[in-house]
């Protein structure tokens, strides 16, 4: 039975009360707004006429609402500017005098040209927190590069990685820089909302893709250039050992991961190698980490000896770490996700029923959760700029201008 979660109140959840002003388009600006958004933060997505380029990205039943939009941008509300307009300009710098957060993702040399610095939008409030995340850090010969997932992959090692693992040179097949820029950006707000909290202060944050790639694939494989002069190469060898994969069975396939002593000692045992126990190369981390490759063939030439369904069996009563290969459809059924609620069917507005994945963190007190479907292309506009002070007078000036566009009623 799906385990029954009690509805959560955006108005108890966590940032209940911070107002964001999201100028983010793609999936890693949007991704952290979209979980400031889960917190309870009330995102004012600003989108140009056109809109966010991922409303068309992947199937959808109407236009501008595909598939990849949903799952970066739920929990906002959908403004129109285009600020390429004196008047939209004048309208995003009223909607900044009463947010908390300001956050964009295109090069801060766009930013300067649209005339939207921090020093710009800290003249109408002191207090913002002026977020901008985006491809290199400004004090680099490579500031005004252009950046996306897969150039920031390659800049920082991870396809060459790959290759070195399988012979070819790949990206990997998920937007791994995007996801965790965006998650770094989330914990950069946070801290600086903190800040904030105890000293009244607002101020600007860069979160450079490069750099923070740089530092997240480096944390294992600067490896023996940690030391000065270097106590060996780089790359952690475990990540690098060619039979480190999901290991083949007689029926499928099977994640493992022995990795304690005692794990190794009761795996040896199970595979009917005793006698492993006591060779000197598997005996601890530091001498199986030398002879991983040996160890990981051994491996997966025991897991050939039997089903997927056996092993499993086995090494979960040994209490050794394992888990099943999923696809990507059968994650969709996987039973401890269906147990705690982590998909949701709901009914949207305008799209019909929709797949929507739950928010994964627990609040005990505050929770997070779903407090609005992904909008429509400009569906808040007027709603939020009546809440900014314009008349209806002046609405209609920016709509009629083009400044400003709504959705169809």
């Amino acid at each position: 039975m799906q385990q029954k979660k009690k509805a959560p109140k955006a108005e108890s959840a966590p940032l209940a009360g911070v107002r964001v002003v999201d100028l983010t388009t793609v999936l890693m600006g949007p991704l952290a707004t979209q979980l400031m958004g889960d917190m309870g933060a009330d995102i004012i997505k600003i989108e140009p006429p056109d809109g966010d380029v991922t409303r068309d990205i992947g199937p959808s039943r109407h236009p501008k609402m595909a598939g990849v939009f949903f799952h970066a941008n739920r929990n906002k509300r959908s403004v129109v500017l285009d600020l390429k307009k004196p008047a939209a300009k004048a309208a995003l710098l009223k909607l900044a005098e009463s947010a908390d957060v300001f956050i964009y993702n295109v090069r801060p040399q766009a930013m300067e040209r649209l005339g939207l610095t921090y020093e710009v939008v800290s003249r109408v409030n002191p207090r913002i927190i002026f977020c901008g995340c985006y491809g290199y850090g400004q004090n680099g010969p490579y500031a005004a590069k252009p950046a996306y997932d897969d150039l920031i992959q390659g800049a920082t090692g991870i396809p060459a990685l790959v290759g070195m693992v399988t012979g070819e040179p790949r990206y990997l097949p998920t937007v791994i820089a995007d996801k965790t820029v965006g998650l770094t950006t989330l914990y950069a707000v946070l801290a600086a909302l903190f800040f904030r909290e105890r000293t009244g202060r607002g101020q600007a944050i860069d979160v450079p893709m490069f750099e923070t790639m740089a530092q997240y694939v480096l944390l294992e494989h600067l490896y023996g250039k940690v030391f000065v002069p270097p106590l060996g190469s780089t790359g952690y060898v475990r990540m690098l050992a060619q039979d480190r994969k999901p290991y083949a069975t007689r029926d499928g396939h099977i994640c493992a991961l022995p990795y304690t002593d005692a794990h190794w000692q009761r795996f040896f045992d199970l595979s009917g190698r005793p006698q492993l126990n006591t060779d000197p190369r598997f005996v601890d981390i530091a001498n199986r980490t030398r002879h991983i490759g040996e160890l990981y063939a051994i491996i997966g030439e025991a897991m050939r000896e039997k089903t997927t369904a056996e092993w499993l069996d086995l090494l979960e009563q040994a209490d050794i770490p394992c888990m099943p290969m999923h696809t990507l459809d059968s994650l969709l059924e996987d039973p401890h996700l269906r147990q705690v609620g982590f998909f949701e069917t709901l009914e949207h507005p305008t799209e019909g029923r929709i797949i929507n994945m739950g928010v994964p963190v627990n609040w005990s007190v505050s929770p997070g959760g779903t407090f609005r479907y992904a909008p429509r292309l400009g569906e808040h506009t007027e709603e939020v700029l009546r809440e900014a002070g314009y008349s209806e007078q002046q609405i209609a000036a920016l709509l009629e201008e083009g400044a400003a566009a709504a959705a169809a009623r």
